[in-house]
């Protein structure tokens, strides 16, 4: 007989680190963790930080009474502060440490909320370099990417959310189940080193005082691939864009996690971009493919010698087929890359060709925007961007 899912609760607040929470979630329900996203705010809809907008599950007290196997909180600021300020959430997670179950804390929150609770006492934690201090009256303070002792598992940053997510799944499913799902998200195996990328036809990205860029997304979109770029761009000062190509703001990732774009991509269709990049999810991906006004705005993107890109199952699926890979050398998700027509450099992480940027899934997300980054900012910036979020020592 199958085990049943295991229970997991995210809970998120205004202000909450987007891709700590999104990635998190995304992982876990690979894995097949029946993960509830709960709203410590009055509503559903939480503004996490960076502009981004999630559709919580339910609110956290619809949660009270539930059963969870572990609770992980993001960090992010002012989101972690209000998550510690949650007096519901407080007593759910002092319930699940009381009866030895798993939590979890990412970023700010290992210092900030459990902490603060008095959660961390007699256990090796660690958190943000910037709460190290605090958290080393709360708990024996230490710099490790990811932490885990016992059934508490804490980590850093943004960049180390990845391998936070998939020591979750270790520890409520054992290591086989974490290997499994961490191939197709083609991680990295050098955490914490200076990220890489081919590039062929070198020319200079230019824009304005910031670029413009335009990020699609649909249902089925890959929600840990949308955020990333969204999160890392905006990190940068870059002006995003999230365009819904559905009839509605709200989309349904691939993972289950709503989304609210900023406008419909018919408000901004006669807008002038510098960049348009697509994420990856297969859904998406055909949604993005049969969208004729997408395709038409990236045809014109080419045409104009504009900036475009894709991650994942976009360059198979929505670049190749309208012959926007013409010429041009590119990556895509590992099981695609026999669909594109110069696959030579496919084995590279992120591959940049002239004006186009490509990538290979979500555990290359990060790197992907990284690059973008840096081709309109310079390598200084982007690697201080990368340390800032702890995904480069």
């Amino acid at each position: 007989m199958a085990s049943a899912a295991k229970k997991v609760l995210v809970p998120v607040a205004n202000g909450t680190e987007p891709l700590e929470a999104v990635v998190t979630i995304d992982v876990l329900r690979r894995a097949g963790a029946d993960v509830t996203v709960a709203s410590v705010e009055k509503h559903l809809r939480v503004d996490a930080a960076h502009g981004v907008k999630i559709v919580a599950d339910s609110l956290i007290s619809d949660c009270e009474n539930t059963h969870f196997d572990l609770i992980s909180l993001p960090g992010g600021m002012p989101g972690a502060t209000t998550l510690k300020d949650c007096k519901t959430l407080e007593s759910i997670v002092r319930k699940q440490a009381a009866e030895g179950r798993a939590y979890a804390a990412i970023c700010a929150a290992p210092a900030v909320a459990l902490g603060s609770w008095g959660l961390l006492k007699g256990f090796k934690a660690t958190c943000y370099p910037s709460f190290m201090e605090q958290l080393s009256t709360s708990a024996s303070a230490v710099e490790s990417r990811v932490q885990k002792d016992g059934k508490v598992v804490t980590s850093r940053g943004p960049g180390t959310t990845m391998e936070y997510a998939v020591s979750l799944v270790e520890l409520l499913y054992g290591k086989e189940k974490a290997d499994e799902i961490s191939g197709p998200m083609v991680l990295r195996s050098n955490h914490g080193d200076e990220y890489t990328f081919a590039e062929l036809n070198p020319v200079k990205w230019t824009c304005g005082d910031s670029p413009k860029i335009l990020v699609p997304i649909a249902n089925g979109s890959e929600e840990m691939e949308a955020v990333i770029i969204i999160d890392v761009l905006r990190r940068a000062k870059a002006k995003v864009v999230v365009a819904s190509v559905e009839d509605k703001l709200e989309i349904e990732a691939s993972r289950k996690v709503k989304l609210v774009a900023d406008v419909l991509l018919d408000e901004v269709i006669k807008d002038s971009f510098d960049l348009i990049v697509l994420p990856g999810g297969l859904g998406g991906a055909q949604a993005f493919t049969e969208s004729e006004k997408l395709v038409n705005l990236l045809k014109k993107q080419r045409e104009s010698n504009k900036l475009y890109g894709a991650i994942c199952a976009s360059p198979a699926l929505v670049l190749e087929p309208h012959g926007l890979l013409k010429g041009k050398k590119a990556t895509a998700f590992p099981a695609m890359c026999n669909k594109l027509s110069d696959p030579s450099e496919a084995e590279n992480r992120v591959v940049v060709d002239g004006n186009l940027v490509t990538s290979r899934g979500p555990g290359t997300t990060m790197e992907f925007a990284l690059v973008i980054a840096e081709k309109f900012f310079g390598r200084e910036k982007a690697l201080e961007l990368a340390k800032a979020m702890v995904f480069c020592h």
